[in-house]
């Protein structure tokens, strides 16, 4: 596999990796400890589970997983962007870092699939 050996296709799986854990971290961080909608914790903290699905599939690098993954981070990304702007510190701030880390997240995939189908494709010939 070539791809695996290319460095900025290491960089883009490491960044998609890191920036979904962080998602996963932050999501169970900021509803049973740091800003809770209710004391003690919510339930809200099962956001977390859809963003554990496809850590298999990228630490895996399957292609798959990247495309729906750059697709499935939206929904993060607005409940990030809704929630910064309706919410209070130091929910809003936590609300920005989730925003932060979804755009991470798709530009990293989206450039991981790229990269990778790039290496895959070989060049047209120039024969007629």
């Amino acid at each position: 596999m070539a791809s695996a050996a290319d460095p900025t296709v290491t960089l883009t799986r490491t960044l998609a990796v890191g920036s979904l854990l962080g998602m996963i971290l932050l999501s169970l961080a900021w509803e049973l400890w740091l800003a809770p909608l209710r004391p003690g914790g919510s339930w809200l903290a099962l956001k977390a589970l859809p963003l554990c699905i496809p850590l298999a599939g990228l630490l895996k690098n399957r292609m798959y997983t990247y495309r729906w993954v750059s697709l499935m981070v939206w929904l993060y990304f607005t409940e990030g962007v809704v929630r910064a702007w309706g919410d209070k510190p130091p929910g809003n701030w936590l609300a920005l870092a989730q925003v932060a880390l979804c755009v991470t997240l798709f530009v990293a995939c989206a450039l991981h699939v790229r990269l990778r189908l790039r290496k895959a494709v070989p060049p047209a010939s120039a024969e007629s």
